[in-house]
């Protein structure tokens, strides 16, 4: 049974079996970082292999293409083969490539092709701001108004959207949908599965941005037969700030020309025949565009080693269990001081971090840092606390609830303004 001690919460620590991962990152002394769901921290590994791929380059020069410790002509196949098991599809659906924003644009510029009176893209409200500006050129590009061709599915009360209401949304207008496989506010987790099959039935593509779920639940993008997928690797799987993004392409889907070609694309054998033309891999990698930024997928390396040791599984299981704990220590210890619980409750339905809401929730953050606590704040009035698998502790969270008690019953946040810093 739940216990709000100290004692329990150092129990808890020394029967967690991926506590020794802890001892893998950088953690630095005198802060508990919270904010893995918007930058992971670099672990040690991550280090290594970038500082291997520096040495590569002033070892070798030009030749650490095909030389040295990890050659960087096909670095992003290798890491992609890491990267597979985590996404649910098999490797050859799988490139490191761009960065979320770029890969969105390339994939909807292949797969989004209106037809008759199948035009429009579906979206939802609440899905982060740069998937809707991309999906709003594209369209511009089509000479479509994206106000009246971009569905937007509404949230009931601003949190979540309900499955029914973006199935409802999927008419034989729809051409293609793009939807986050989690919230990146509320924490929500969509039924990818069920949207997947329901989008099918109807004729239409879809799509999932990965950015708040990779490396932090599992997935099978392949099982579900989603058509495909793409996601930074800079949160959860501490790829660095700035790190390669990823994309899927089901299988079904190879042979289809990128809709933005470029010389990385291309089948690696005829590559460097520098001929004009195209001529595509066939695999995932013909939606790369151009030279992959080597020291920005380096520390990947050494990151997705830990993952393929500590496993997705396991890591999603104690995700669930640590968050649990610390929703269940927030109820028993800040009641009554104004906060409020915004992400989904049930397991099927939480991702990966706290969504925890308050009407000085900016003022909060910054009362936070001060005291040693990183936190994430989006407006007006999240604050989102990432418990993170390979390096958060229990102990950690218990200190957090402590502190945030401590700021409100002396409230220390009223010394700063309720608005947000340039990075929130």
């Amino acid at each position: 049974m739940m216990q709000p001690t100290l004692e329990y919460t150092k129990r808890l620590d020394k029967e967690d079996s991926l506590s020794k991962f802890r001892e893998e990152f950088y953690l630095r002394q005198g802060t508990i970082y919270m904010d893995g769901n918007s930058l992971g921290l670099l672990s040690k590994r991550a280090e290594r292999a970038l500082l291997e791929s520096v040495e590569d380059w002033k070892e070798h020069g030009i030749d650490g293409w095909t030389k040295g410790k990890h050659p960087w002509f096909d670095l992003s196949e290798r890491l992609a083969d890491l990267l597979a098991p985590l996404v649910g599809a098999a490797t050859e659906e799988v490139i490191v490539t761009g960065s979320t924003t770029v890969n969105l644009h390339q994939l909807v510029a292949t797969f989004y092709q209106p037809q008759g009176k199948r035009t429009k893209i579906l979206a939802d409200e609440l899905t982060f701001p740069s998937d809707i500006y991309a999906l709003q050129s594209q369209l511009r590009i089509h000479e479509y108004d994206p106000d009246q061709y971009l569905i937007r599915v509404k949230s009931r009360d601003g949190r979540i959207i309900e499955e029914e209401d973006i199935i409802e949304a999927m008419t034989d207008e729809v051409a293609l949908i793009i939807l986050p496989t989690v919230q990146y506010r509320s924490g929500q987790i969509l039924d990818m599965k069920r949207l997947t099959a329901e989008a099918h039935k109807r004729g239409i593509l879809i799509g999932f941005d990965g950015c708040h779920s990779v490396g932090a639940i599992p997935h099978s993008f392949s099982e579900w037969d989603v058509d495909f997928a793409y996601w930074c690797n800079y949160k959860y799987l501490n790829g660095g700030p700035g790190s390669v993004g990823g994309l899927y392409v089901n299988r079904k889907h190879f042979g289809t020309n990128p809709g933005l070609a470029g010389w990385f694309g291309s089948r690696k054998d005829k590559q460097f025949d520098l001929e004009h033309t195209f001529t595509p891999a066939e695999t995932a990698g013909a939606y790369q565009i151009g030279t992959p930024h080597v020291l920005s997928m380096a520390p990947l390396l050494g990151s997705l080693e830990i993952f393929v040791e500590a496993g997705i599984e396991n890591i999603r299981k104690k995700s669930l269990e640590i968050n649990q704990y610390f929703m269940d220590l927030i109820e028993v210890e800040l009641t009554g001081l104004g906060f409020e619980i915004g992400n989904p409750r049930t397991d099927a339905r939480r991702g990966g971090h706290v969504c925890l809401e308050h009407p000085e929730a900016a003022r909060i953050c910054k009362s936070l840092k001060e005291n040693g606590i990183i936190p994430d704040f989006r407006a007006p009035n999240v604050i989102r606390l990432a418990p993170i698998a390979l390096y958060t502790s229990y102990e950690d969270v218990w200190n957090v609830v402590q502190i945030l008690k401590k700021i409100m019953l002396e409230k220390q946040y009223e010394k700063f303004a309720n608005g947000r810093e340039i990075v929130a």
